[in-house]
This record gives structure tokens, sequence and C-alpha cells, in this order.
């Protein structure tokens, strides 16, 4: 038995054997129960003041902590706004907002203020709930909790499952959430996501403090909740997929000048901008530089089913790139603000190289005993930061100091500490 598995058969134990009628195989694993309807039914869509008042008051009578999810309109629309929050807490039972018809919801996030949130997978749903007014004091992350206690698989539906013994729904995760009016087998999967996270909550608490890992994820958790938005991307474009193709900097430019429309119709359309003109396109014409709308209309994404008035004013994008001064094309590859990428060190800095394999082998195996992803023990960019530019004088407390100064949680620093330090010495 795996030590995952060694954990799922504990926390089955603890939460009183999953469900009660579920069946035992042969092989000493139950078979989860489908859970199919909420307890208290499918509450009503919220979507007027008054309604959201009522809810408000519920939920700040409420005790506890409270479940919170959000669902987005990814692949469908601009932006990563919410278009259904859900919520559960004892004593208020569930409630589905529709921040469409209630675009401001602080009162609500003012009436939790305090109050512990869970979320699953938190720093997905947290930019998307700020921008309506809901922003958490302390949380709880089922993923990450899931993660440090040695989960391997670690999805909403693979923990409660695990943990609980129940099967959840998975058929509407990805579906266009703006969808108006939503559909009631889609309420009913976005009731379900909230149903179980308090009970899951619990059980993944009680399984990290066995382990002696509860104190690692408050800190996670704490650092989660107190960190800023995050500030808006430098030069997007570069992240246009199958941008590594593009070498030369006028090829740089079509790609810029073509991301940098597409996104304005996207915005001004509301709809995703790979609806609009997909990354492959892009790259396509900026490697060609096809010379007209003609040329231009041959390329893959360019074919029949795009109209005139389309192709030209991607055809004006390139032209514009085109005709930009030496001067004004973009550099080949952002600043960077940290080591540069691991497969050039070997001949920029060997002495850097041997470091950091040292220093990955020596956090990989420390990760196996802890049983819990290496990413979570200590960020690799940490690491390759660290050994890029080690303290002059080298010994647990100039380690400790420089990992602190690259974010390093507290538990992180005591746990790895040691080992790089051995780690480092080693190639000195």
């Amino acid at each position: 038995m795996t030590d995952a598995q060694e954990t799922a058969a504990h926390l089955r134990t603890t939460t009183g054997g999953g469900p009660p009628d579920a069946e035992v195989p042969s092989d000493g694993q139950p078979t989860p129960i489908p859970l199919l309807e909420p307890r208290e039914g499918i509450p009503p869509v919220v979507a007027d003041a008054d309604a959201l008042a009522r809810v408000v008051a519920a939920f700040a009578a409420g005790t506890g902590p409270v479940a919170v999810d959000a669902e987005r309109a990814s692949g469908y629309r601009y932006g990563q706004r919410a278009y259904l929050v859900q919520l559960r807490r004892e004593g208020a039972g569930s409630a589905l907002i529709d921040p469409v018809g209630c675009p401001d919801l602080s009162a609500l996030g003012e009436a939790l203020s305090g109050t512990e949130w869970i979320l699953h997978a938190a720093t997905q749903d947290l930019p998307c709930l700020r921008e309506i007014g809901m922003v958490p004091t302390s949380l709880f992350d089922t993923e990450l909790a899931g993660r440090l206690a040695g989960f391997p698989r670690v999805g909403l539906g693979a923990m409660v499952e695990s943990v609980l013994g129940y099967a959840l729904e998975k058929g509407h995760s990805a579906v266009d959430w703006s969808t108006r009016p939503l559909p009631e087998p889609w309420l009913r999967y976005a009731a379900l996501d909230v149903e179980l996270l308090v009970d899951l909550r619990d059980a993944l608490e009680e399984e990290l403090d066995r382990q002696g890992k509860l104190e690692w994820a408050r800190q996670e958790f704490d650092a989660i909740a107190s960190a800023p938005p995050a500030p808006p991307r430098k030069d997007p474009w570069r992240r246009t997929s199958g941008m590594h193709k593009v070498r030369r900097r006028r090829q740089m430019a079509v790609v810029r000048e073509l991301w940098e429309s597409r996104d304005r119709i996207a915005q001004r359309r509301d709809v995703s901008p790979g609806k609009v003109l997909g990354d492959a396109a892009i790259v396509e014409a900026a490697l060609a530089l096809p010379v007209n709308v003609h040329a231009l209309s041959s390329l893959p994404g360019y074919g029949q089913r795009m109209g005139r008035r389309q192709l030209d004013q991607w055809m004006a994008a390139v032209d514009r790139a085109k005709a930009l001064p030496e001067n004004e094309l973009p550099q080949p590859g952002a600043s960077p603000s940290g080591p540069p990428p691991p497969r050039s060190w070997a001949d920029k800095d060997p002495a850097a190289a041997a470091r950091l394999a040292a220093a990955r082998t020596a956090v990989s195996a420390l990760a196996e005993r802890l049983n819990l992803p290496q990413e979570n023990l200590i960020t690799p960019d940490t690491v390759r930061r660290l050994c890029w530019e080690p303290p002059k004088r080298l010994d647990a407390d100039t380690v400790a100091q420089a990992l602190a100064g690259h974010g390093a949680r507290p538990w992180q620093i005591e746990q790895v500490t040691p080992v790089l330090v051995t780690a480092l010495a080693a190639t000195a």
C-alpha cells in the first residue's frame, strides 16, 4: 500500500468509513457512492439586491467556516470574471449567486470577514472573487492540503472520492457559465461542488495534523490569503503558443501587432481571444510575413470561413509590423529578472550547474521522504536563484536568509536548509 493509499484508508476510517451504504469489494477499497443531489435541493439563483440581502444575513448568522467556489467561462468569454458563486455554511445552507445580476458582493465579503473560507485550488478563484468584492482574511485550500498530505490526485472529485467515499459528477466543469438561464443540471453540479467542502476540510486537517504538517499548511494558506493581486503581465504577447519558433525581431513585431489587435477585438466582443484568432495562426503569419491579403488567406488559420473584412484587419496588423523602424522592433526575449535558463548553465557557469544538479537531487530525495511534491517543498525558481548566486559564506544561517529573501516560508526553510547546505558545500 502506498503512502497515499494509507492516508486515504486512515481518513476513511476517521470519517466513519465513507457513506454508510458503501459497498466494500474483496480488495478492501469501498465503491464510491454517487452524490446526485444537494442535501436541501438546488437553491434558487440569487440575482437581485433583495435576494442577495437575505443571503448576506443568513451567512452572517451562520457558524463555522464557509465553503466557497466560483465558475468562470474560460475559453468562451474575455477575461476570467466569475459567472456563478457558490457558498455553503452551517446554519445558512447553500447559496448560488449570479454575479451578472449582483456584480458587487462586497457586503457578503464583509459579512464573512474573519471567517475561514474553504476553497479548492484557491489561487484560481481568488482573482475573480476579488473583482466582485470578496476577499478572505483566512482560508483553507483543500487542493493544497491534499498535496501536502501526499495525495497523487488532488482534483476535487478525486479528493472527495478517496477521502469521503462519494463520487461527484464531473460533466459540467468546462461549460459556458455565462449562459443564461443556467440549466438545472449545471446548477446541481455547482451546488454539489460546495456540498462536502467543509467535511473534506475537516478530514484533511486531521490528516495533516497526524503527519505533523498542519503548521506547514497554515503557513501556506496564510501566504495565499495575504498575497497582493498579481501585477499585469509584461509583454503578454510573448506567451503566444508556438512563440519559440519566432526568431527574428520583425517576425516578433508581427506577433505583437496581431496579438494586440486580437485582444482589442476580443475585449470589445467579450469573447475568448482564441475564438477571434488562434495562436497558431498568429505564429504562421509571423513566420511567413505575407505580402498581401491573398498570401495571408493561404496560411493555416486564415481559410475560407474568414471574410475579407477580417483578412484586411489582420493584414493591416502585419503591414504595421513590417513598416516599423528597426529601433521600434521588440528585442529577442523578455529581459530576465533572474538566472538564465538552466540548460545554458553548463556553458556559462559550470560551477553553478554543478550546484544546481546537487541541490535538485537533495531536494527531490527530501520531498520523497516527506511524501509531498517537490515544488511544494520549495519552488524550483528559489533553488535556481540560490544556486546561481549562493551566499559568499556558506552555512545554515546564510542559506536560510537567502531562502527567506526569495519568499520561502519558515517551514520550507527549516526543512530544506540542512540538505541544501550539504549539497552546496559538496560542490564548493
